[in-house]
């Protein structure tokens, strides 16, 4: 994987930020887009720019052919049985309040148990809080070992009989923790439980096989994986797609409308109300094939051999405390300075072109849990260089001598 050459493909990182060169290492919150997403779009929108489903002139049969061709790479990107099992919407947290209106409040009852980890990320922790205080179920979670993962020995402890519901996030957005999603499935489904999957942070770095990971459900966002933002997909199961009802209505979404009633189109159109998010789900095409070009194996190889890197050189900072397993993780690293806080490190990064997140991460309980109150944040994704790590390292350095760091 020549990564200088991928790196020639984003218009965006040519550029100094505040007199410096820029690193971009906030891929965890959004990553940056290739020329041929970018050229994608610019194309949709100067040739086939037209409402989709509906004409029958020239441009409507262009842009439905490009919409619907969209959700067949979406479909064979995660290997779905089918591309009716693909429901286009915003991203990750559209998908899962998608699962927990139309599905988990249409069958949760009192009693009932949903289960997920204090590492969730607010969107697959919120919705679950809301279904079951509106149903009466009960919510669990699996605890957290002293590393940040999880042992299947809690997972079978606290799957229940009673468990309906299980969510749990693929890879941490904090941790970078990678958990065990097919055997969490097969526990799950052995206790009659579904099993919905945040694929936010997964999908952009792994090679992603529903089928073979055996969820029901999985949500992922577009704009993590070099695509637009406000496109994303849901993955679920024909037959629970069909068994569920739309949350939104209106035009598209319907078959026949009578004046006291109306009946839904087939799945996956009976939840896609609305024009749809067209020129995204063209993005998310052109997206899926660049880095198909490039492949999820290579560019899993390749985070994890930078991961392993920036953690040697981080830790090898006093005052540095890095969070989050030390092998088996994903592709970003996040850490405190003493009693620095984030935002402060944050800031002088900035003022040296390099861009990291700061804050709780849409991770607050997980924090609680860390003890801390915010943290820093690096992560990394194809276009990322060993180059890149020494000047995030360097960077630190100089945030301790400027806010007078001192050993304890």
């Amino acid at each position: 994987m020549d990564v200088n050459a991928l790196k020639a493909e984003f218009p965006i990182l040519h550029q100094n930020v505040n007199g410096h060169p820029l690193v971009y290492l906030d891929n965890a919150a959004t990553s940056q887009k290739p020329r041929s997403v970018i050229e994608a779009v610019k194309r949709y929108y100067e040739w086939d720019n037209a409402n989709v489903h509906r004409g029958v002139h020239t441009l409507g049969s262009r842009a439905t052919d490009a919409y619907e061709g969209a959700r067949e790479k979406v479909a064979r990107f995660l290997n779905a049985a089918s591309s009716r099992e693909i429901i286009f919407n915003r991203g990750t947290t559209a998908g899962l309040n998608l699962v927990a209106s139309g599905y988990a409040r249409r069958v949760l009852k009192e009693g009932d148990e949903i289960v997920i980890t204090p590492m969730e990320h607010h969107s697959n922790l919120i919705p679950w809080q809301q279904a079951a205080k509106a149903t009466g179920a009960t919510l669990k979670y699996i605890p957290l070992q002293p590393d940040g993962t999880i042992s299947l020995a809690d997972v079978e402890k606290t799957i229940t009989p009673r468990t309906k519901l299980v969510s749990v996030a693929y890879v941490s957005n904090v941790l970078g923790t990678v958990n065990p999603i097919a055997k969490i499935a097969e526990i799950a489904h052995r206790n009659g439980a579904v099993i919905v999957v945040d694929g936010a942070q997964s999908t952009p770095h792994l090679k992603v096989d529903v089928r073979a990971l055996d969820v029901d459900f999985y949500a992922f966002s577009g704009h993590k994986m070099c695509a637009p933002t406000g496109i994303g997909a849901l993955y679920g199961k024909a037959e629970l797609l069909e068994r569920m009802e739309p949350t939104e209505y209106g035009g598209e979404m319907i078959d026949f409308v009578e004046l006291y009633d109306s009946t839904w189109k087939e799945i996956p159109w009976k939840f896609e109300g609305g024009t749809p998010i067209i020129a995204g789900a063209v993005g998310l095409g052109a997206a899926i094939d660049f880095l198909e070009s490039v492949g999820l194996d290579a560019i899993d190889r390749h985070e994890k051999r930078l991961v392993q890197y920036a953690l040697d050189r981080l830790s090898s900072i006093e005052g540095i405390t890095v969070y989050g397993p030390r092998e088996e993780r994903a592709g970003l690293v996040t850490f405190t300075l003493g009693d620095i806080h984030p935002h402060d490190i944050a800031t002088v990064l900035d003022a040296e072109g390099i861009a990291i997140r700061a804050g709780h991460h849409c991770c607050q309980p997980l924090m609680r849990w860390l003890n801390v109150s915010a943290t820093a944040r690096a992560s990394f994704y194809l276009y990322n260089t060993e180059q890149d790590v020494d000047r995030l390292a360097d960077a630190l350095i100089k945030a301790k001598e400027f806010f007078g760091y001192e050993s304890a």
